[in-house]
């Protein structure tokens, strides 16, 4: 099991699902992943971290009522690493983001952020303290890839390059790899379903994507991309859960 220790800055540490019924998308990410669930009490609500062999993947919480007023729909959330949310904070509100929650501790945990790029997509930032957060990756049923969907790559790429110091690399088909460091972590893509709002896409891998996707739908969930490969790099699918949180599953190309 590929395991981890640390996070570097400027790659994915965690994530979590926002869902309006806790208790249904628990059943359904257990069942479909082979999770362990772990409540904990988190201020008025509850706050499950989701187990794989014992090693944190994800976690979820319940939308406030405030959120589910104002027709918030069940998301997954994407945490950056970083070495100081302040600082990255007031960087990318020079680069033309939009902060939607400043910079605030979660106990002893960390410190986190939201904060929506220039071009409309959300994503967290997250200071470790006591928690790194997802402390397994790559291997099934975990994360292994986010894409950032966007109408404007190129606006998109300047600011996460600003920001986060990622580069980028656009393949003959359009697609923009971003790189970490060395790592290559995700993507940039044109949004191309005007219906929906501009996002990032998180990605677990699976074993066989026919047969997750296949499991996911008999578990209630609705396949807005059924399988299909894309040469040389894997086969891919796009789910909708129970509740409507949209991610997508990834089987590699066997080496």
């Amino acid at each position: 099991m590929p395991i981890v220790d640390k996070h570097a800055p400027g790659t994915f540490s965690w994530i979590e699902n926002a869902t309006s019924d806790p208790n249904a998308s628990k059943s359904f990410y257990t069942s479909l992943f082979g999770w362990t669930a772990n409540d904990s009490q988190m201020g008025e609500g509850v706050y499950t971290m989701y187990l794989r062999e014992g090693r944190t993947v994800a976690a979820a919480y319940a939308l406030s009522k405030i959120e589910q007023q104002a027709n918030v729909p069940a998301h997954w959330n994407l945490y950056i690493s970083v070495d100081n949310a302040d600082a990255t904070v007031a960087r990318a509100a020079e680069l033309g983001a939009t902060v939607l929650a400043p910079p605030f501790d979660v106990m002893t945990f960390g410190r986190m952020a939201v904060i929506q790029d220039p071009t409309g997509a959300t994503f967290c930032v997250w200071q470790p303290k006591t928690h790194i957060g997802i402390s397994v990756r790559d291997e099934f049923g975990s994360l292994c890839w986010a894409d950032v969907n966007t109408p404007d790559t190129t606006k998109a790429a300047a600011f996460y390059s600003g920001l986060f110091g990622w580069t980028t690399e656009t393949a003959p088909d359009g697609y923009i790899h971003i790189k970490s460091g060395d790592q290559l972590i995700g993507g940039i893509v044109p949004l191309r379903d005007p219906k929906a709002p501009p996002h990032w896409l998180i990605y677990f891998l699976a074993a066989d994507c026919d047969a997750s996707t296949a499991k996911a739908k008999g578990l209630g969930a609705r396949a807005y991309v059924e399988p299909f490969t894309m040469d040389k790099v894997g086969r891919i699918a796009v789910i909708a859960d129970p509740l409507g949180s949209v991610f997508a599953l990834f089987q590699p190309v066997p080496h």
